[in-house]
């Protein structure tokens, strides 16, 4: 027989266009789209994972990653388990904006772990990010590294398996406490994902 935890808060951080709401959605309802609309400030989605025979409850916030939103990511992130912290292999850019969230998040919510997570693995051919530098920013910073793609579903499971496996053990809470809600606000169609 399984136990249940408590709820446990997650951010999404990274650029816009990265894919964040597309590992969000794949992860939560095994669903993809590929012109998913942009995030506008914050999307709210919950789901639960087994790991280990323990019943986790993820509480997801797939934040924006316009730079408009941006000063809002802290009151995200602060209070956090985790930050999966995501990068388009296929733009070199978006690893510098990573770079950024990683070192945002050490030096404003040190109690959060850290997952860096390079999307679009379905686009390997087209990479624009060279191995070891991610390889370099990931040891430099003891983080976890995990390549997946939101479009195929691969290795999607493994980065919340991978958060389990980090988390601190935590009061059991009775399934009465655990109330289901899912929110979303987009706006704007684009092919970001």
């Amino acid at each position: 027989m399984s136990s249940k935890k408590k709820p446990y808060k997650l951010v999404l951080l990274g650029d816009t266009a990265v894919g964040k709401s597309c590992i969000a959605v794949r992860f939560v309802r095994d669903e993809f789209s590929e012109f998913q609309e942009p995030t506008i400030g914050a999307a709210f989605l919950t789901s639960n994972i087994n790991y280990n025979n323990i019943n986790y409850r993820f509480e997801i916030w797939d934040t924006a990653g316009q730079e408009r939103y941006r000063s809002l990511a802290p009151m995200y992130y602060r209070g956090s388990s985790a930050a999966i912290i995501v990068y388009d292999i296929t733009q070199k850019d978006s690893f510098y904006g990573a770079k950024s969230w990683i070192n945002e998040v050490k030096k404003r919510a040190s109690h959060c772990k850290i997952i860096l997570v390079g999307n679009k693995k379905d686009l390997e051919k087209n990479r624009d990010i060279n191995l070891s530098e991610v390889e370099d920013l990931v040891s430099s910073n003891s983080i976890e590294h995990l390549l997946v793609s939101a479009k195929t579903g691969e290795n999607i499971n493994n980065i919340f398996e991978v958060i389990c496996s980090l988390l601190p053990d935590e009061i059991e809470v009775k399934d009465d406490q655990i109330n289901n809600i899912v929110i979303g606000q987009k706006s704007l169609k684009s092919n970001c994902c």
